[in-house]
């Protein structure tokens, strides 16, 4: 680790004299560390599951207490091997709950524009406003490169303690894992394709046949509704290719779509009864299981 900060520094070709800028910039933001503190907390409430993380008021207060040290601990002028340390083991900290990284880099976002918005107006020499700007730019930076440090480490540590065997099945998988969702995402789009193919049959049966209008209607309907669901199962796919989680809910969905469809066309005719009944039955299993699927995910948000 020793030379790991000492690389760090050099690699961002941090200088003392910027560790004396960061330094002269303590006071200032030790007096708004507490805007500071109320703003970020605005800021990381908008991720939309930071209550997964920060459970209770206990650990919401601590957390406010960490925050607020970090940030002034920012601008302390004292960047050595200590102060790496320090950071690392915050990451290491997320590492363990969990915490995504890009909530780590949006967060950082965050700090960036604050501090570079509360020092603009500070100076008039544009070229000491310059230096600034660079030496709050690097040290943000530094701090994510190692608060990040602890997810590559550990990822890389699981890779190396497998056995090349191992490695070339890990690596053979996530290849073909790869190629089937690229293939899953094209059969949605042909699927997708031959819904709307449907959904205008239907439409010419209910207005060039002798279709009842009611049937009609109700098929046209029920065609839409596959529509709908297929296309929010593409949306959930193309999520699901941009690193998110696989939403199983919108299969079930699609799976109630297209019975739904059935019961409209179905519940024309006194002869289905018994497949009505079936088919209901299978309904209330799906709305079942994606009622649980969506308790569990909003259990893991609160």
């Amino acid at each position: 680790m020793m030379n790991d900060y000492k690389s760090l520094k050099e690699h961002y070709r941090f200088t003392p004299e910027e560790e004396e800028t960061l330094n002269a910039l303590q006071p200032k933001m030790a007096s708004i560390a507490d805007t500071f503190i109320d703003e970020f907390y605005d800021y990381i409430w908008g991720f939309g599951e930071t209550a997964q993380f920060l459970k209770n008021q206990e650990i919401i207060d601590k957390h406010r207490k960490k925050i607020r040290e970090w940030f002034i601990n920012l601008f302390s002028g004292k960047y050595d091997l200590q102060y790496f340390m320090y950071l690392y083991k915050i990451g290491e900290v997320h590492m363990k709950i969990g915490l995504p990284t890009h909530y780590v880099n949006s967060a950082f976002t965050f700090v960036r524009t604050f501090v570079l918005k509360h020092i603009e107006d500070d100076y008039d020499n544009k070229e000491e406003h310059i230096k600034v700007i660079n030496a709050v730019e690097k040290i943000i930076d530094m701090n994510l490169d190692s608060l990040t440090s602890s997810y590559r480490e550990e990822e890389l540590g699981r890779f190396l303690s497998l056995s090349k065997v191992e490695k070339k099945i890990l690596t053979g998988l996530k290849e073909f894992n790869s190629y089937i969702n690229y293939f899953l995402a094209a059969a949605l789009a042909i699927v997708a394709f031959f819904s709307i193919g449907l959904f205008l049959y239907d439409i010419y049966l209910l207005f060039f046949t002798d279709v009842k209008i009611e049937e009609g209607i109700l098929t046209v309907l029920g065609s839409l509704l596959v529509l709908w669901a297929t296309i929010e199962l593409i949306h959930e796919e193309i999520n699901h290719l941009q690193g998110k989680g696989f939403a199983i809910g919108a299969f079930i969905m699609l799976a109630m779509a297209a019975l739904i469809r059935k019961v409209l066309i179905y519940s024309l005719s006194s002869e289905k009864g018994d497949e009505l009944l079936v088919i209901g039955g299978v309904i209330v299993g799906l709305a079942i299981a994606y009622w649980l699927v969506g308790a569990k995910k909003k259990h893991l948000r609160s």
